[in-house]
């Protein structure tokens, strides 16, 4: 019996082997499928917790930003209202001055001019912060990541301040500046207006649309050039607070500079721009409502156009403007840019170039 069943191993011996094979070949190649699923899982697990926690990173970064906007947003209205103090000439008219004529005028240009130059400056200094704070927290959320493992931090404590007091220049040197090109599209728009000329908002709009023509294509140098110096002795002699040349901070100013020179830039900029234009034009158009009880045509919602008011009487209206635009309690102006959907998506677009580790960007 045992020898019978020998012969019938070795007859078919081969074929044993060949099935043995398969078997454990089998047998291991699924050991190494679970491995390799285990490995996939777990790394799939890593990189959701490290998405959720470089997005809630994010997250917490954009309320810094909003509220370093709404911080900001006081001593910008009083840079402003310093170089274009128009209470000192309302103060005078008081008086009964024998130039009230010329007083008048001046305030014209003034209260335009400076309201004005706060829907630009408002809407600069929300996409400008944007940019560098989210390019410090990608930065942040990189040092944060590395923990001890790294000697030399890309956004040490130092550095940042040093960094972020550059905003210093769209409430100096460049609000001048600015302040300078807008009062003279002031003057060419509403220079020779009279004092008597009725306007309605359709007329203030189509003002305020030549003035931004103006501002924005009647010179060659871009808006990002009133946020950010762009001169490089300056860019160096504003890294050079702390340590002498410091070459980490000289870096962030010239990556700000890279992204405020591109298309993307000016394309939000532009959309901060038409917003906060159109929010000033619906403030306005509650002063150019019809008297209650009115039942002429004109008293229709969609004919605000056809109410007029003397230039004497809409140049209160606009002198006050400021004090909504640059408001440090959020108002609807304020909302309106900093919840606008193409800054949220720029500043994303920005925290995730800086917040991707060095090996994936090459």
């Amino acid at each position: 019996m045992f020898s019978s069943v020998w012969n019938f191993i070795k007859r078919h011996k081969r074929k044993f082997i060949f099935t043995g094979a398969v078997v454990g070949g089998v047998y291991f190649l699924g050991k190494y499928a679970q491995k390799k699923i285990r490995e996939v899982q777990e790394k799939e697990a890593t990189e959701y917790i490290a998405q959720a926690r470089r997005q809630f990173h994010f997250e917490v970064n954009q309320r810094t930003c909003n509220m370093t906007v709404l911080s900001m947003l006081p001593p910008l209205k009083e840079a402003i209202i310093n170089q274009l103090n128009s209470e000192s000439l309302t103060a005078l008219l008081k008086t009964k001055p024998a130039n009230k004529l010329e007083i008048w005028e001046d305030l014209k240009i003034i209260s335009f001019t400076r309201t004005i130059v706060g829907v630009y400056s408002t809407c600069m200094l929300v996409v400008l912060l944007r940019v560098q704070l989210n390019i410090i927290g990608g930065y942040l959320y990189l040092d944060n990541t590395a923990g001890k493992n790294t000697k030399t931090p890309l956004a040490p404590p130092d550095v940042q301040q040093q960094y972020l007091s550059s905003i210093q220049y769209l409430l100096g040197d460049g609000l001048t500046e600015l302040m300078t090109v807008v009062k003279k599209a002031v003057q060419n728009s509403l220079g020779s207006m009279s004092l008597k000329q009725s306007l309605s908002l359709l007329d203030l709009e189509q003002q305020l649309s030549w003035i931004r023509a103006e501002v924005e294509s009647g010179s060659e140098r871009p808006l990002s050039c009133y946020m950010l110096a762009d001169d490089e002795n300056v860019l160096a002699d504003q890294a050079c607070g702390l340590t002498e040349n410091d070459a980490v901070t000289i870096k962030l100013l010239n990556e700000t500079r890279d992204m405020l020179d591109s298309p993307d830039f000016s394309t939000v900029l532009n959309a901060c721009l038409n917003r906060g234009f159109s929010r000033l034009l619906d403030n306005l158009a509650e002063f150019f409502r019809p008297p209650p009880g009115d039942s002429s045509p004109s008293s229709a919602p969609d004919s605000l156009s056809v109410v007029s008011l003397p230039l004497a009487k809409i140049i209160p209206i606009i002198n006050g403007q400021i004090n909504t635009i640059c408001s440090e309690t959020p108002s609807h102006f304020v909302q309106d840019l900093l919840m606008n959907d193409q800054v949220k998506e720029f500043s994303a677009s920005v925290y995730e170039t800086f917040s991707m580790p060095l090996e994936l960007q090459k």
